[in-house]
């Protein structure tokens, strides 16, 4: 796997990766305001490749665009699909390029990107590919979805809950946590619990009131992404923040990233944010 980090990386790796894409593109859309993206999207259709957009039925303030958005992509001869309505979001980030998964913590759109403190991973391994295109040709034929292929792909409502407090329960001595919304109950108090136990937990963003946990506002920019690094060993980056309704109730998507360098680095990150928080 390797790390992407905004907004130091931008949005050149994901244009290179779509410009050099040969056979498929399949991209999962919540919020779209690149141009330079939109672009090789289409330059792609004209290659040959098959490209596949699949677009949130909605979100906060942004219909109109998405709309737009579709119609424009419908016309340069990408396949558009716009997901179901039944889970009150499909907040998802995902980007499948041939044999590559991007899952990211932040949208395609200048704020996240060039403003935002986010995270991505990008992954050649095969079962997680294959654990992503389940999901995705799932959510494009509006069918139900069912979590077969791994377990380090962390889909919710399906098996976010169950991974994550797996994932947090592991940790022996220490969790880094990037999120803007902890609120959740139990895992509020399995983070106390934690602390008691003599591990060292840190949260760069916002808690919940009562959920006492030792934590910091990011300074200089947004936060834009849901990470959490254990014993500094593995990390899962991506898009559900600890709260009942994104663990729940809403299409999120991360993944468990085991390989210890990338997960020190994200934890070399955190640090540095957490010397310059508030």
């Amino acid at each position: 796997m390797d790390l992407l980090v905004q907004p130091d990386d931008g949005l050149d790796p994901l244009v290179e990766a779509v410009k050099a894409a040969e056979r498929r593109v399949d991209i999962l859309i919540f919020r779209f305001d690149r141009a330079k993206l939109e672009k090789a999207l289409e330059d792609a259709v004209d290659r040959g490749v098959v490209v596949r957009a699949l677009i949130a039925h909605t979100n906060r303030g942004g219909e109109e665009r998405l709309r737009k958005l579709e119609l424009r992509l419908l016309a340069r001869g990408v396949s558009v699909s716009r997901t179901a309505d039944d889970l009150l979001r499909y907040h998802g980030k995902m980007l499948i390029v041939d044999d590559r998964l991007f899952v990211l913590g932040f949208n395609y759109t200048k704020t996240d990107i060039d403003r935002s403190r986010s995270l991505g991973l990008i992954i050649d391994d095969k079962k997680l590919i294959a654990a992503a295109e389940e999901l995705y040709d799932a959510d494009t034929n509006r069918q139900t979805y069912v979590p077969t292929a791994h377990d380090d792909f962390v889909v919710s409502p399906e098996s976010a809950r169950v991974a994550l407090t797996r994932f947090i329960k592991s940790a022996e001595k220490q969790l880094l946590i990037y999120d803007d919304k902890l609120s959740d109950r139990a895992i509020c108090r399995l983070l106390q619990t934690k602390v008691k136990d003599g591990v060292d937990v840190k949260v760069i963003g916002r808690t919940a009131k009562g959920c006492d946990l030792e934590s910091r506002r990011l300074k200089g920019r947004r936060l834009h992404v849901r990470a959490i690094v254990v014993d500094g060993k593995a990390v899962s980056v991506g898009s559900q923040s600890l709260r009942k309704l994104e663990l729940d109730s809403r299409r999120e998507i991360g993944v468990i990233c085991r390989e210890a360098p990338i997960a020190k680095r994200v934890a070399q990150i955190f640090e540095r944010d957490w010397e310059e928080a508030t």
